[in-house]
């Protein structure tokens, strides 16, 4: 790879990690003004009137055919829909957002130890080491705040879980088209468009029907809708998307391993929230799990 294109992709990776990990933290803040639900329906419903007008304007958008366009849908669904209920219903019930990067950290190892299967970019059998190396890393960190008072009960670490299992899935997706069937690609903007229609009308439904689509309107909740449409689920998702187009899914998967470190020292300066043993013994465990994936896998571009 050229040097100016490792560049390209450096500039890519860092502004794709600060970016995201702000998300957690938004959506701290933002559940503070409405519920859940809700404010995934006016994130994708403004974030989808935007790239309208957007795509509109440069002639560029366009129907990609049923196939594509229900392929980027059912990827949203997952990245978007499915992903953030279960990373803001995780806050929601109380667990710390570091601790939900933490699990969040796992999604790495699970793509890493399918995507050979789903993709055809196989990794060796160290991978599945990995995997249990990462997955008992996550437990230890869990396991550490779940039986603190001030905690959630143990079945609600759950949920974060639901959070890997979505990514995942949309990851390997993602990549097989790009891999499998590029006539069904569809450019980023205009996939981002379809995939916030998708998301933002399944969302609305248990927006209005269990929520009202309550919302404290301010200025800082504005403040953070804003930033969660454009600094997150535009130019975070843009830059990812661009990188599954560069990057076998285990590698850009791997990026996710700087979510923990990130979001837990976002979270100390945002919220004051407590760095507790059991969270940096698990990050200690999960980062030779990493090793172990590293060490033992292939490095392919494609």
């Amino acid at each position: 790879m050229p040097a100016s294109s490792r560049q390209h992709t450096a500039l890519l990776v860092i502004g794709f990690v600060l970016l995201w990990n702000s998300g957690f933290i938004g959506a701290e803040f933002g559940l503070d003004y409405t519920g859940v639900f809700t404010l995934l329906s006016w994130r994708y419903g403004l974030l989808a009137l935007i790239l309208l007008v957007y795509l509109a304007l440069r002639r560029q958008l366009y129907w990609p055919g049923a196939r594509a366009a229900g392929l980027t849908a059912v990827v949203g669904l997952f990245a978007h829909g499915v992903w953030l209920s279960c990373v803001m219903l995780s806050l929601q019930l109380g667990i710390p957002a570091g601790i939900v990067a933490l699990v969040v950290a796992l999604q790495p190892m699970t793509v890493g130890a399918l995507s050979g299967r789903v993709t055809g970019e196989p990794t060796s059998a160290g991978s599945w080491v990995g995997l249990v190396v990462g997955f008992a890393g996550v437990l230890i960190a869990v396991l550490g705040r779940a039986g603190l008072d001030d905690g959630p009960s143990l079945p609600a670490y759950l949920v974060p879980f639901g959070a890997v299992v979505a990514f995942t899935a949309a990851s390997l997706l993602q990549r097989r088209i790009e891999v499998h069937s590029p006539a069904d690609h569809v450019p980023v903007a205009l996939a981002l468009f379809y995939q916030s229609v998708a998301t933002a009308l399944v969302a609305a439904i248990p927006a209005i029907a269990l929520e009202g689509l309550a919302t404290r309107w301010t200025p800082e909740f504005v403040a953070i809708l804003g930033w969660l449409i454009i600094a997150v689920s535009l130019a975070a998702y843009d830059l990812m998307w661009r990188l599954i187009e560069r990057m076998d899914a285990t590698r850009v998967a791997s990026l996710f391993y700087f979510g923990p470190p990130v979001t837990m020292l976002m979270a100390w300066i945002a919220f004051g929230d407590t760095l507790r043993t059991g969270d940096l013994l698990g990050l200690a465990v999960i980062a030779v799990g990493v090793l172990l994936v590293y060490r033992t896998g292939r490095d392919r571009r494609s």
